[in-house]
């Protein structure tokens, strides 16, 4: 009795919280708190890379190209190397290029970002939570995100803890936010 009264006083108080059910859409907050940073959607536009924490278009007006790697006169690893370069200033990792226009994220809210993540046609024909989990643990550009250089902001949590979460919420069925 004690204890349930105790139970109800935290919970009144906002102190417990009860986990999220199988199902949840909340579960992908922790995902989108990482994949809608900078580090992310900067790369996953329409027509050209942003940089910095603000979006700014490329300084070098860089353009997708027929394939996501630049235009025919400016291919992105014409900068951008299998490592970060000047200090840091130029970031760089394997096979640098935009996202697959089919996997832009510009424009979209964190319904949108979910609805795309699960849906093969949009995800890189990603069919399961397991394939959509390995693309975010081994990809280069994915994890570029935790170390890319010269000061820039990160994801608001590891490597590590953004993979468990992918997992939760791929445990649960992939739940969108409503």
């Amino acid at each position: 009795m004690m204890r349930g009264v105790l139970l109800l006083c935290l919970a009144l108080a906002g102190v417990a919280q009860a986990a999220p059910e199988k199902g949840d859409g909340k579960l992908f907050d922790p995902v989108a708190s990482v994949v809608m940073t900078p580090r992310c959607v900067n790369c996953h536009q329409a027509e050209a890379p942003r940089q910095k924490d603000f979006a700014m278009i490329h300084a070098q007006r860089v353009v997708r190209g027929n394939d996501g790697h630049g235009s025919a006169v400016l291919h992105c690893a014409a900068c951008h190397q299998t490592t970060n370069t000047a200090q840091g200033k130029v970031p760089g990792a394997p096979n640098w290029h935009l996202a697959p226009l089919s996997m832009r994220w510009q424009g979209l809210d964190k319904k949108g970002v979910c609805q795309q993540m699960r849906d093969p046609k949009r995800n890189g024909n990603r069919k399961t939570g397991e394939q959509v989990i390995e693309h975010m643990k081994t990809d280069p550009l994915v994890l570029w995100a935790w170390n890319p250089g010269n000061n820039r902001t990160t994801p608001p949590m590891s490597h590590e803890e953004f993979i468990r979460v992918l997992e939760k919420w791929a445990e649960a069925g992939m739940p969108c936010p409503d």
